[in-house]
């Protein structure tokens, strides 16, 4: 889940390389570096322990100046083997110093190769996995059959690798390119007038290209200042499938904001109405890359939805509408666990795998363990070409735009939204909902990006709350039907951002355990059903409420509008526009969003960046 970018061009390549950086940092701040080969050939490497403004300081120090030249590469790193320090951070190098190689992923034979260097009489200087790629490619490259050719010693050391990984390195014998390589792990190519990128995620070089090239399995890649060449691990040419990115720079920009996530908050009814767009054309719901046959809808009978995270929410929620319009089972499952569990898959199982990434490992594992059943796998996904997209049988794209906020929202929500058309498609595949009640349903999920606004207005009113409460020890999140996923991604949230002990339960479970945590004063956040909508569980809420109340909690209710009721049960009361049942968390989820933010903010936390979290999960 690490950041990489690499450049050749005609610009200096530090200013690049860094440019790329800061906007991958969301992908991990354990530490960052570069590595810049000049003109004559000589390389330079900088790295540092902690953010990319350690790294600056370092070369600040040492004069930039003395890092010139035209390629260079960059890595930002979330830590897997060793941990955080200086001698863990990439660019790492051989012993000449002459092999520069960043990385991605984890190489699990690297145990094996570390003491067949050591055998040699390498020494190694770090407790990473990623180093050793830079002694055998600089072995490959000075004798044998790939001696003096950098794109073929890469390719032997690739096949000899198990893991997923993406490297990209540099030698300063040949200082005119860049090789790549991947597999199972993030890589683009991007495709500019003069000069060439490569990186994780094309946030690193949207600023000078929207042209991009999606690689696949097990290639590599060489970029030069004119071009770039494909092949296999084996050298066989290989094609790769070119793209143009839809959004631009101010899309990945704060707009203004102090942080990522609340401008990615306040751009969820524009994620949402992005997400919708496009896919209720003459009567009918479409979906986006769909390689699976209106008759393959309609001999489902079983869906699994499997993620990981705020997605694995986004699925508990599916599972409320799916069932609701289908009559299908559905299981939502961690994707962590369902490969283990040996779960009953077949041809007429539908597998709905969400990420926003298209990159997470274990809901890309849980995939190709699907398609390896035979079952019909369905991606959900924010990202174009990523993996899981690429090895399912068809994809929804959510188009919420770049998501830099280590803390899912307006991801979230686009995926609850994918959700629902996947869940009315398989509706009006089978037969089980009629062509005007389609319709119906589609056109009230398309008026939500409006409610969505709406509910935005509480943010004042929320932050003010945030602060209040802010030294609370821990906060519990209480919700019945499509309220408890939204109980339990507040308290995610809160974990994630605020560092507090926050669990989220199905309000019936209360008088089986959790009442005993409550105490005077501990914040409680209730998630209230609509009393039109729901008027046998809001009740019996009302009096989950009354119970906590009267042992001192502070109860803070999320409710709809005009729900005069519950009010004098709400010590604070924060009210969202009404919609529908299965409609709800699009709304009442947004306040949670602001609370953790808040009180992490207070808290002197920060938000986009919390610690040991990276944006993309690529290893497992």
């Amino acid at each position: 889940m690490c950041g990489i970018v690499g450049y050749v061009g005609h610009r200096q390549a530090l200013e690049v390389v860094l440019g790329g950086l800061h906007r991958l940092e969301y992908r991990g701040y354990d530490s960052a570096g570069v590595a810049l080969l000049g003109g004559g050939g000589a390389q330079r490497v900088a790295r540092k322990a902690g953010r990319i403004a350690n790294l600056e300081a370092v070369l600040d120090a040492d004069g930039r100046a003395t890092f010139g030249g035209t390629v260079g590469i960059g890595h930002t790193r979330w830590a897997t083997h060793g941990p955080p320090a200086d001698r863990n951070s990439h660019p790492h190098v051989d012993e000449s110093g002459q092999v520069a190689v960043v990385h991605n992923g984890i190489i699990e034979n690297f145990a094996e190769l570390r003491g067949e260097l050591e055998a040699a009489g390498v020494e190694l200087t770090s407790d990473t996995d990623s180093e050793t790629v830079a002694h055998l490619v600089a072995r490959a490259y000075a004798s044998g059959e790939t001696a003096g050719d950098l794109d073929a010693s890469v390719r032997e050391v690739c096949r000899r690798l198990r893991g997923a990984f993406t490297l990209v390195i540099t030698h300063s014998d040949v200082p005119d390119r860049i090789v790549a390589a991947r597999r199972s792990s993030p890589l683009v190519v991007g495709v500019g007038d003069g000069e060439h990128f490569v990186a994780s995620d094309v946030a690193a070089f949207i600023e000078h290209t929207r042209r991009a090239v999606e690689l696949g399995q097990d290639q590599v890649v060489v970029i030069t200042r004119d071009g770039y060449e494909v092949t296999d691990f084996t050298g066989e040419p290989a094609s790769a499938r070119p793209f143009t990115v839809d959004w631009d720079l101010s899309a990945a920009e704060k707009g203004g904001h102090d942080y990522f996530m609340l401008k990615e908050i306040e751009e969820q009814p524009d994620a949402l109405a992005n997400t919708l767009r496009g896919h209720f054309a003459a009567g009918r719901i479409t979906l986006d890359e769909q390689r699976i046959t209106e008759q393959d809808l309609r001999d489902i009978d079983k869906v699994f939805v499997v993620a990981c995270g705020s997605a694995y929410h986004s699925g508990l929620v599916a599972k409320y509408a799916i069932e609701h319009w289908c009559r299908l089972p559905v299981e939502v499952e961690l994707a962590s666990e369902f490969r283990y569990r040996d779960p009953v898959l077949d041809r007429d199982t539908l597998v709905v795998a969400v990420s926003q990434s298209g990159e997470t490992a274990d809901t890309l594992e849980a995939v190709r363990h699907a398609r390896g059943q035979k079952a019909r796998v369905l991606a959900v996904c924010n990202t174009n070409g990523a993996q899981i997209p690429r090895e399912s049988d068809a994809v929804l794209y959510t188009h919420a735009g770049p998501e830099i906020g280590v803390a899912s929202t307006k991801a979230f929500l686009a995926q609850i939204a994918a959700n629902y058309l996947v869940g009315l498609a398989l509706a009006q595949e089978r037969g089980t909902k009629y062509p005007d009640e389609v319709a119906r349903e589609f056109a009230e999920l398309a008026n939500t990006p409006s409610a969505v606004q709406k509910a935005l207005t509480t943010t004042d009113q929320v932050r003010d709350l945030a602060r209040r409460i802010a030294d609370a020890k821990a906060v519990l999140f209480l919700g019945r039907h499509v309220g408890y996923p939204v109980a339990l991604e507040g308290a995610l949230k809160l974990k994630e951002l605020a560092y507090m002990h926050a669990e989220g339960f199905a309000a019936g479970e209360l008088k089986h355990g959790p009442i005993a945590l409550i105490e005077d004063g501990l914040p409680v956040v209730i998630v209230m059903p609509s009393p039109k909508g729901r008027a046998m569980l809001h009740s019996k809420l009302v009096s989950n409420i009354s119970e906590i109340q009267a042992r001192g909690a502070r109860t803070i209710v999320i409710a709809e509008e005009g729900d005069d009721v519950v009010r004098p049960y709400a010590d604070e009361l924060i009210e969202v526009p009404a919609v529908t049942t299965l409609l709800q968390p699009l709304v009442s989820t947004v306040p949670l969003q602001v609370l953790a933010a808040e009180i992490a903010r207070s808290r002197g936390y920060d938000i986009d960046k919390p610690r040991n979290l990276a944006k993309s999960v690529t290893v497992e």
